[in-house]
């Protein structure tokens, strides 16, 4: 392993859009929208010194809108079946361009987002994009489909629910119905696009995304998008050869050619056809949308012919069930998955207060075979702000948790745009409801604009508090990115603490971490209100393991300098700790 990896998600039209009316279901023209000509390289300048490696750029691929692009060739949608005005970017259109709304041009918009990558790579960082593979948008057309490539459900037998080499499911002899809408919503909130759509068609309906079979889906279900078929039966059967059981352990390559002696389902080759596509144009690798509701043996046929392209590409995704985490990752060959479940969701409930930091290291423990593969985050576009009421209302109980987050493994560690300036996600926009970014409107992002400072990218207008806290995050990052130790050996030290040292309780977390040339002491306090004074200690083997003899050794925090030292007595290490409310340390040692 070289050096950890860092992943600035960012909604790319939230990130350049300076206009700060946000008036709910706003139009483009209302309330803005930022362009891939935003991240001029003052912007990637900034963002890579913020300690990032690559950037995810989430809501690329073309997806539904309501806005008027007929002149460039793009049929209107129906309001009907887009959530919100700017549409969720996980109701893909066209697999083979990108959004019109992210270009200065629309009708060169391919070419603008070919020259983001481009500044993106001269800048020093990775590009990654989404694809979605369980779902496309209702009316899906690929107007720019490669020559031989042809569309999603183009020659599908309608006239059957089911059929191995259909894109979709069908249900013969109906026509889809729009949802029944309840609870006072309405589409658009009820205004109407000063254009005209022609309204959804579809017959006959077809399965929603996530899994109903009624023409008519429920207004909670994915309404605006249609359910992919990869050769499973709708009883569940399985239309494709299963992978033999010891293939966890075989890599890539053997995967590649396991597959390429086998005829696959229709789904399988075309999804494959779009992430090679997108490599081709300088993507280098991407973040799967909700990939445990497709099979696994379809990720192993895509990931291995992604990395028979390109061995170092990038490949992230959604998986929520920890019982799959392994097939995912040795079967279906993906390099790193959430870790939500247990690790975030424990981190979560540390915030807010009710959580002890007990859970965390039985977390790791349970996951050292795969504890690489496990993708670090606390925020992104589906999880509240940090800083949003419905979280813990104030970004700085974070700071613990960011550094236990981004320290406590050799993961990658993701962080969103706007969350290291504390932005709390408290606007009305439209379709969903505050404490998450809109995904679906067009919007602005208050805190993350000030830093923005029309464009300066300098953060001109930030407050101090938001300017403190975007320096930690930059201390921070840029020492987990140039840390040896943090690719190297974990040990907790919390729980032989805890039983032994006086004033150490489940609010404070502390473990090693360390390499041949880099030795680390973590300490961390959640608590909002409490000081907490102790002797931290070292166990005597973890001190034989380091080779410290009797005596004192100089300790100087990596992120605010501070200057502390370490005492070996008796073979056992000695730490006077200090630790103010929300109050973190890198100790390093030095000598």
């Amino acid at each position: 392993m070289n050096s950890k990896i860092v992943i600035y998600h960012v909604f790319t039209r939230l990130f350049g859009n300076t206009k700060t009316n946000n008036k709910p279901w706003g139009t483009i023209e209302e309330n803005g929208v930022g362009k891939f000509a935003d991240f001029n390289k003052k912007a990637l300048v900034e963002i890579k010194d913020l300690g990032i490696t690559h950037i995810w750029f989430t809501g690329i691929p073309h997806h539904a809108v309501i806005n008027d692009y007929t002149e460039i060739g793009i049929s209107n949608d129906d309001p009907a079946v887009v959530k919100g005005r700017a549409g969720s970017p996980y109701a893909v259109k066209d697999y083979y361009n990108v959004n019109p709304d992210l270009a200065k041009d629309p009708s060169k918009r391919l070419k603008e987002f070919k020259s983001l990558i481009d500044r993106t790579h001269k800048a020093g960082m990775k590009v990654i994009i989404d694809i979605v593979p369980n779902h496309v948008a209702r009316k899906y057309e690929g107007k720019t489909n490669p020559k031989g490539i042809s569309d999603f459900g183009f020659g599908d037998d309608t006239s059957v629910e089911y059929q191995k080499d259909n894109n979709f499911y069908y249900i013969p002899g109906t026509e889809f119905k729009t949802p029944q809408w309840r609870d006072g919503y309405v589409p658009l909130g009820g205004s109407v696009p000063d254009f005209s759509y022609s309204k959804l068609e579809e017959i006959p309906a077809k399965w929603t995304g996530n899994g109903s079979r009624s023409p008519q889906p429920d207004m909670n279900d994915w309404y605006e998008t249609v359910r992919i078929n990869y050769g499973v039966r709708p009883d569940g059967r399985l239309d494709f050869d299963m992978l033999p059981n010891d293939f966890g352990e075989k890599d890539y390559e053997e995967h590649f050619n396991y597959w390429k002696k086998r005829v696959v389902p229709s789904s399988w080759r075309k999804f494959r056809d779009v992430a090679l596509y997108w490599l081709a144009m300088g993507v280098d690798g991407f973040r799967y949308d909700m990939a445990e509701m497709v099979p696994v043996e379809f990720w192993s046929f895509m990931n291995s012919s992604i990395k028979m392209k390109n061995p170092d590409a990038f490949i992230m995704a959604e998986v929520y069930n920890p019982d799959l985490y392994r097939t995912y990752i040795h079967k279906g060959k993906m390099d790193y998955l959430y870790d939500k479940v247990d690790f975030y969701d424990g981190l979560k409930h540390i915030m807010k207060g009710y959580g002890w930091s007990d859970h965390l290291p039985v977390v790791q423990n349970g996951l050292q075979d795969i504890e690489h593969n496990m993708l670090h985050f606390l925020e992104n576009h589906d999880e509240q702000r940090i800083a949003s009421p419905e979280f813990v209302g104030n970004a700085e109980i974070g700071r613990p948790a960011m550094v236990v987050s981004a320290t406590i493994s050799t993961s990658p560690t993701m962080i969103y745009f706007g969350q290291e300036v504390g932005e709390p996600a408290a606007e009305h926009a439209g379709f969903g409801s505050p404490s998450r970014t809109s995904i679906f409107d067009y919007v602005g992002v208050p805190h993350h604009q000030r830093w923005v400072n029309n464009k300066k990218f300098d953060g001109g207008q930030s407050t101090p508090e938001e300017a403190s806290l975007r320096d930690f995050y930059k201390r921070l990052l840029n020492f987990t990115i140039s840390s040896e130790a943090l690719m190297g050996a974990y040990r907790e030290i919390h729980f032989y603490n805890k039983e032994i040292t006086e004033n150490y309780n489940h609010r404070v977390l502390s473990y090693v971490r360390w390499s041949e040339n880099q030795k680390l002491i973590v300490v961390a306090n959640f608590d909002v209100n409490d000081h907490f004074s102790f002797d931290l200690k070292l166990p005597v083997d973890l001190m034989n393991t380091w080779q410290l003899k009797e005596g004192s050794y100089l300790l100087q925090d990596a992120l605010y300098g501070h200057k502390n030292s370490l005492r070996v007595e008796n073979g056992e290490g000695h730490i006077v700790i200090n630790l103010n409310p929300l109050e973190s340390f890198i100790f390093e040692l030095k000598s």
